[in-house]
């Protein structure tokens, strides 16, 4: 929102929300109706909508592409990341396709020579191209000084430069009378081809297209215009500007104004000395070597959205299955294929925390997978090439999170380590931690507790800290009640792990394989607490549904503008923390296999960095 917001800031369908696109109903149902119908076979008319589609799937490739050479560092521009509040505010960045899409099918019935189009006219062709580059920049130009004008960017254009770094999809965040105004001039060619009888569906279609790859690539925040284009052509610099040109404008905002071409900036004198410069040094710049890793993987089919590189409205909110995903299985299955043609771990994310450079890899595999024994190897074998690319770039620290460190995979990641004694890079599995999360996430005052669910590094040290605490372990289970027995070994602490079919006691630690007979045994008001890496399902709702083990991050992490999975804002899992926390006190000592750092220290550390544990409303007594 503008600091001053004048009129017609906000779009007309504001309050339909997520139900806005049924503004283009009457529009779709009447052009089918006229195709199937009336037998109007207007082609031109019938290809806004698949028009539209394109330019959805254009824009979301560009925002894919640009977070994933952002967050690897090549070519990077501005090092600042983006956050929470900038996601939000371009969130609907499709507001303008559904404008234009409306104005575009008006058009096609009231203009005379707007409809029945052909495919191609080279003449129109031209004769757009030559109209944007005369009058379209021209006008553009000294409209973009106007909307600087303290009065005009006060109301309006200050909310489209809120963002100081850009992504590809900001150079369409402006108030709604803006963009009244920026469809008038971009309409000038097309028109201009209507009146003439030189309009084309391929004028129409490419025009549309130009713009929005020259919006997209002005605002990506990573140079990629090869040097050799302006040594081969000099006089290119006047007709194509850079990412780094626009970028100028977004940190000194009274330099650079050009639409997408920089000729008039430099006939009014308003291009920013430092342009060159910043485009050569981004050019020059090589791929970030982070201190930090943290390794996941995919979860679900589905979940290619939730993650950084896929829909940013649905990366910024914690991971939950959505209706309409089904809609887009076709997309769906194509990201799975790329995913396991690609077949290497990428970089989905990057962050920054003091002088911690951190960065989130993810495998392209899916937890049907790591259930299956066959692709055990598989998954191992780049679980291990993912820590020797680790090694290979100086990484102090790699955690593994979600069933990377599983227990039948590579025995919580002691493989990898006993395979590479030398291995200056820590392997982390984060359990000291997240036993401390689940320890602290306990209610004072608690004196039984009933252990349910698949057992695990966490859930045996759990346990035993939880005897030694004095508090009673109630295990339903004999099997898993024998096992917890044996890891005590003969000590005092198995006096306090009991046995029994009561289901009455108020607070559960819940773990994998906690069932839906399970929970519907719990009382009314009982406190599930789960020590696992995935939540439980919530069946309950006279029930409480603690965090799985995590701690909310200090504000000083810097570029946090996704969630990690099923995780509120700014909450990261204990495993995630404890590499982190690894890195930060320098420890020179490995934490996998069947060892595990000491809890209270890890706790510490993690609260003296600004870390904090969860907080949930429950129930006073248990």
């Amino acid at each position: 929102m503008a600091s001053r917001p004048g009129i017609l800031t906000d779009w007309p369908w504001k309050p339909l929300g997520s139900f806005k696109h049924v503004i283009l109903a009457p529009c779709v149902i009447h052009n089918i109706y006229a195709f199937m119908v009336k037998d109007e076979k207007d082609l031109s008319s019938f290809l806004i909508f698949p028009i539209l589609l394109w330019r959805v799937l254009h824009n979301q490739l560009w925002i894919s592409l640009s977070r994933y050479r952002t967050a690897k560092g090549n070519n990077r521009i501005i090092d600042k990341g983006i956050e929470f509040d900038q996601v939000d505010r371009e969130r609907n960045w499709d507001d303008q396709i559904l404008f234009n899409g409306i104005l575009f099918y008006v058009s096609s019935k009231i203009i005379p020579g707007a409809s029945y189009l052909p495919m191609w006219r080279l003449d129109g062709v031209i004769l757009t191209a030559l109209i944007h580059t005369g009058p379209v920049e021209f006008l553009y130009y000294w409209l973009h000084r106007l909307l600087h004008h303290h009065y005009l960017y006060s109301r309006y254009h200050s909310h489209h430069h809120s963002s100081i770094v850009t992504e590809p999809i900001t150079s369409v965040i402006h108030p709604f009378a803006e963009h009244i105004s920026y469809s008038m001039l971009f309409a000038i060619p097309l028109i201009t081809t209507i009146v003439t009888g030189t309009a084309s569906l391929t004028s129409f279609a490419g025009y549309v297209t130009y713009i929005d790859l020259m919006n997209n690539m002005g605002h990506c925040n990573f140079e990629l215009i090869p040097r050799w284009l302006f040594i081969i052509f000099p006089p290119l610099k006047y007709l194509m500007y850079t990412p780094s040109y626009h970028s100028l404008h977004h940190t000194q905002f009274r330099t650079n104004y050009s639409l997408f071409m920089p000729i008039y900036d430099y006939i009014y004198g308003t291009m920013d000395t430092s342009s060159v410069t910043l485009y050569e040094d981004s050019l020059k710049r090589l791929e970030e070597a982070p201190d930090v890793v943290h390794l996941t993987h995919l979860t679900t089919p589905d979940s290619i959205y939730h993650l950084r590189l896929g829909l940013a409205c649905l990366a910024s909110t914690p991971q939950e299955s959505k209706w309409y995903l089904w809609l887009m299985w076709p997309v769906t299955l194509w990201t799975m294929m790329l995913t396991w043609i690609y077949g290497r771990t990428f970089v989905v994310e990057r962050n920054r925390f003091r002088k911690l450079r951190l960065q989130t890899w993810t495998l392209p595999k899916y937890n049907i997978q790591y259930n299956l024994r066959w692709q055990k190897v598989s998954i191992n074998t780049l679980i291990e090439e993912a820590v020797l690319e680790a090694e290979e770039k100086g990484v102090k620290v790699l955690s593994l999170g979600l069933l990377n460190q599983g227990e039948e995979l590579n025995r919580y990641g002691e493989l990898y380590v006993q395979r590479h004694p030398r291995l200056k890079t820590k392997v982390v599995d984060g359990s000291s931690l997240a036993v401390a999360a689940v320890l602290n996430s306990i209610p004072k005052g608690t004196t039984h507790v009933l252990h349910r669910g698949n057992l695990s590094k966490v859930a045996y040290a759990v346990a035993l800290n939880l005897c030694r605490r004095g508090i009673q372990v109630v295990v339903p289970c004999e099997d898993d009640y024998q096992k917890l027995k044996k890891s005590f070994g003969i000590t005092s602490d198995q006096n306090n792990m009991i046995l029994s079919k009561s289901y009455s006691i108020k607070t559960w630690l819940v773990g994998d394989g906690l069932t839906e007979e399970d929970q519907k045994k719990a009382a009314e008001g009982t406190l599930f607490i789960p020590f696992s890496q995935f939540p439980p399902k919530k069946l309950r709702k006279d029930c409480f549904y603690h965090s799985i083990p995590a701690m909310a991050a200090p504000a000083s992490l810097e570029n946090v503008d996704s969630c990690e999975n099923w995780l509120p804002r700014r909450v990261m899992s204990a495993w995630r923390v404890a590499g982190i926390v690894h890195a930060l006190e320098g420890w020179d000592e490995h934490e996998c296999g069947s060892t595990m750092a000491d809890i209270d220290k890890v706790w510490q550390a993690s609260i003296q960095h600004g870390f904090k544990p969860l907080v949930i409303k429950t129930p006073l007594k248990f």
